[in-house]
């Protein structure tokens, strides 16, 4: 991951980011914003580097991040080329090597149909560490089957509770088979690029032997893409957003596929609340919700018909 991460940084920057590489399995995100402290987020809350790049916690000494220091990182990250990257632009990241996602932010720029044709004068970039957890799942894969047979899961969560990490992990390792089920074909819709981390198309996380990605797409256009082109039994999306995106849900149902989809909340009565689809059509047969207790992320409940008070064990926390 170090190397990686060190990549991310202009070569005549790298020793200032030295500190950032050598903690890197420990970071989350990296905020740079012209002008203002440049704030690293960590397991452990959050740090400031000063002017020579070391870490510390008083955000009145933090380095202050130029103009042309972010101007320089984006031309790195885009090789030199913005206009070559301006479709991810416009979505508003790039994902690097890795599988590392850079958002950004600064002026939009619409076409005459009101839609999104770029983003210029970009003066605050966010750097999402990416980390690939193996074994996080293993916990949860009894609840999911039922004698050799996987069940539709939706993982519950608050921002920030790992419901990506958990969700990449589970394609994994239902795509590669285990104890409870043998290997099948997972197709994921990855439309913010996020579980894959796909650069240049090619997937940076490991999601399993019998998995095809379909990168940058919307759900809803994905979800019925993979059913006609590559028959796959299981579909996996992130982040439920639109009745759409349920009616899609419905139809892959419908088609034979099972489904594990994530979506934001804290339990089913407040995802049903907003989705009253979800509740109406009982799509879902296993219900993981994620949260935090005691200051540590994890698995709080599991749902399958009734709630189970899961084991706040340490298999399945620090996502």
């Amino acid at each position: 991951m170090q190397e990686s991460v060190q990549r991310l940084f202009p070569r005549d920057r790298q020793r200032f980011w030295e500190y950032v590489v050598n903690a890197s399995k420990e970071i989350q995100e990296i905020r740079l914003r012209v002008n203002r402290p440049l704030i690293v987020r960590s397991k452990g809350g959050e740090l400031y580097l000063n002017d020579q790049g070391e870490f510390i916690s008083n955000i009145k000494q933090a380095h202050h991040v130029s103009e042309y220091e972010l101007e320089q990182l984006l031309m790195h990250l885009c090789h030199d080329s913005p206009y070559a990257f301006e479709d991810e632009l416009r979505q508003g990241f790039i994902t690097a090597p890795g599988g590392h996602r850079v958002g950004v932010a600064g002026q939009v720029v619409l076409e005459t149909d009101g839609t999104i044709r770029t983003i210029k004068h970009i003066y605050y970039i966010n750097i999402r560490i990416a980390h690939q957890m193996f074994g996080i799942a293993e916990s949860i894969l009894p609840y999911l089957y039922e004698r050799g047979r996987l069940k539709n899961c939706l993982i519950v969560s608050p921002p920030g509770c790992g419901k990506t990490t958990l969700l990449r992990e589970l394609v994994r390792c239902i795509s590669d088979g285990n104890c409870y089920g043998d290997g099948v074909s997972v197709g994921v819709v990855d439309e913010r690029s996020e579980i894959a981390g796909s650069y240049l198309g090619q997937p940076q996380n490991d999601l399993g032997s019998r998995t095809d990605v379909l990168d940058a797409c919307p759900k809803v256009q994905g979800m019925m893409l993979l059913l006609r082109s590559m028959s796959p039994r299981v579909i996996a999306v992130d982040e439920l957003g639109s009745k759409a995106d349920v009616d899609a849900l419905r139809t892959a149902c419908a088609c034979g596929s099972h489904i594990i989809a994530t979506v934001h909340g804290t339990n089913p009565a407040d995802v049903a609340y907003k989705f009253p689809e979800l509740a109406d059509n009982r799509i879902f047969e296993c219900i993981v919700v994620l949260g935090r207790r005691d200051g540590v992320q994890g698995v709080l409940k599991i749902y399958q018909g009734e709630a189970v008070e899961y084991a706040f064990d340490r298999s399945c926390i620090d996502f």
